[in-house]
Order: C-alpha cells, then structure tokens, then sequence
C-alpha cells in the first residue's frame, strides 16, 4: 500500500509540473490607473498605430508619442499609398484631405470625439537621416495635428511638439553611444547619446523631478490570446509584455504609457530588446507608469511578413476606425489593466 501510495503521489506531482510546464502566461495584472496620464507611443508602424489609438479613442489616449511616423489615414486602405506617399513623400501627403476626412469620421462616429482631444499633448519626433519613412512625412504628421488643433474649435489647448532637427537614422535612439545611430539595423535601437524615451516621458507627462537610474520593477509576460475582441484574430502574438514599477507593485496609483515596437521589432524577431533596453523601463519608474509592450505576429495571410502594425488595412478596412480589430485589442488590453471605459 505504502508503495503504490508513493507511485501515485509521484504522478500527480508530475502531473503538476506538467499542467504548470503547459500553462499559458499569466493575465495582465489590474491596476490602479490616473486616466489622465495615459499615452500611447511607437516607432514607425507603431507610430502609424499610435495616431490612430488616439483618434479613434481619444477618451482613452489622450496623448501620443510618434517617432518616424505619418499622419493619420494617410494609407486610406491602400498599400500602394502606403509604400509612397506614406514612407517617401512621393506624390506629397495631402494633409488638408486627411484632416477634413478626420473631422468627417469623427461626426460620424468612425473615430472618436475631438473634444476629448482639448488638453492632448502630441510629440513628434523623426531624424534627418530617416532613408525608410522620409522626413516630409514625419513633418506632414505635425501639420496635420496643427491643421487639427487650429481649425477645431476647443481645440487650441493641444500642445504639438515636433522634434525633426536630431541627425539619427529610422530608428528608437537610447542614451548610450556606439557606431548605429545613422543606420537601421536590428533591434532598432540607435545608440545616439539622445534619450528617446525620456524626451518621449517629459513631453507626456512634465519634466521629472528626479534622473532616471535602472529598472527596478518587474517586466512580466502576459496572455494576449486572452483580449481578443469577440474571439476575432487581431493578428497578435500569444504573448505580450508588461513593465511594473514598483510604486504600481505596492498598489498606489499609477500611469500608463502603450509602446508600440516597430516592424520587425517584435520578440519574436528582436527578442527582449525593445521591451528592456529601449528606455522606457527606467522613466516609468520615475514617474510611476506602468509600460504595457502589445506584440504583433507575422504572417503571409494576411500579407504582414514583417510583423507590423495595422496602418494600411491587412486586418480590414475599417483598421483605423473604432471597428478596427487591433484597436479594440488595445481597448480591451488597458481595460483589463484597469483603465475605466470613459473618465
């Protein structure tokens, strides 16, 4: 008896490991967030969908961050306009067109309500030497949220920030120096002696009181599978990243800030890169913001081998709208972080 009661507790135990070994990663944590310090920031493709986070769903991303991206709509569904207009410049983006069509979705409810865009603070922040997304794109983004803020009324409390004069290729550049700044190379990381994310952190959220030193929080994975819309495929992968500081660890109130990788930047391609050594990590111990790093997939169908984001309609035409797949994952994804529906 005594035998046969070992063999069997030895098999649930290893039926335990075995259950724990197949388990998927964790849900995202709930926090307790400000809705008010809520942003959402990407480089390139993640750029594009940060533009379109903040239009489609101003009451939840207030502000945004794009480094080496263009206006919003510019692709119109279209990757002919996409890989021309939208990267080279060529033929010019028609800013005034993008605009008027901005205003006319949000009258019709397409995107969101301009009005939750009255205190929105936007940067905008692009190199000289960017040879993949040309710098007239970058600048047709400023003069699009311009264009926006003044001809909108109640909008002239919007704080547009561009930032095109910093000689670094299409990458993120981080505070270190090396050898890469004036190329694009995998992770995309330019080591320009420039602090991307700490510029990215103070036009967000204010000058700190304090210089960042290391992380010291936590970077966990989370179920991404688990915040699909209605059970749709929004093209992401099984598992996404998200950084805790520990002033979020030790239950206090806290911010969030969306970092979108870019193309070819996601884990499955760079590794940890982009979610630890990007920056980000150290400032959101400062200023008490929780990081949250979604994580896009490639796939061949729909055509997206590099694994960007949605800017020109591999997941539908109504990518960059309020039905837009991917844009109610990140509903449902700083939702279940604990940021409230509306404020």
């Amino acid at each position: 008896m005594h035998l046969k009661t070992c063999v069997r507790t030895i098999c649930l135990a290893l039926a335990c490991v075995s259950a724990v070994g197949m388990a998927g990663p964790p849900p995202l944590p709930r926090l307790k967030l400000d809705p008010a310090r809520v942003a959402v920031v990407g480089l390139s493709s993640g750029a594009y969908m940060a533009t379109q986070a903040q239009l489609a769903y101003p009451e939840l991303f207030p502000n945004a961050a794009l480094v080496a991206g263009g206006p919003y709509g510019c692709a119109a569904d279209q990757l002919r306009l996409a890989l021309t207009t939208c990267m080279k410049g060529v033929p010019a983006v028609d800013v005034d067109a993008l605009v008027a069509r901005a205003l006319k979705r949000s009258a019709t409810g397409k995107i969101g309500a301009l009005k939750d865009l009255a205190h929105a603070r936007v940067y905008l922040l692009h190199g000289k030497d960017d040879a993949l997304v040309a710098p007239a794109v970058a600048e047709a983004a400023a003069r699009f949220y311009r264009q926006l803020r003044d001809g909108t009324p109640g909008l002239q409390g919007m704080q547009v920030r561009d930032d095109g004069q910093r000689a670094f290729a299409h990458n993120l550049p981080v505070a270190a120096s090396g050898d890469d700044c004036d190329k694009s190379v995998a992770p995309y990381l330019g080591h320009c002696g420039f602090d991307a994310a700490g510029a990215i952190f103070a036009q967000m959220f204010g000058r700190p009181a304090q210089a960042a030193t290391r992380a010291r929080g936590e970077l966990r994975t989370f179920d991404q599978d688990a915040l699909r819309p209605g059970g749709a495929d929004a093209f992401m992968a099984d598992t996404g990243y998200v950084y805790l500081p520990p002033a979020c660890l030790a239950g206090k109130t806290c911010g969030v800030v969306v970092a979108l990788h870019g193309c070819k930047q996601n884990a499955a391609a760079v590794g940890e890169a982009f979610v630890e050594d990007a920056g980000f990590n150290r400032w959101a111990d400062v200023y008490a913001v929780a990081v949250l790093y979604p994580q896009t997939r490639a796939s061949f169908a729909p055509l997206n081998p590099q694994a960007c984001w949605d800017w020109w309609g591999y997941s539908g035409a109504d990518y960059d709208t309020r039905h837009g797949v991917q844009l109610r994952w990140l509903v449902n994804a700083v939702r279940a972080l604990g940021l409230p529906a509306r404020h």
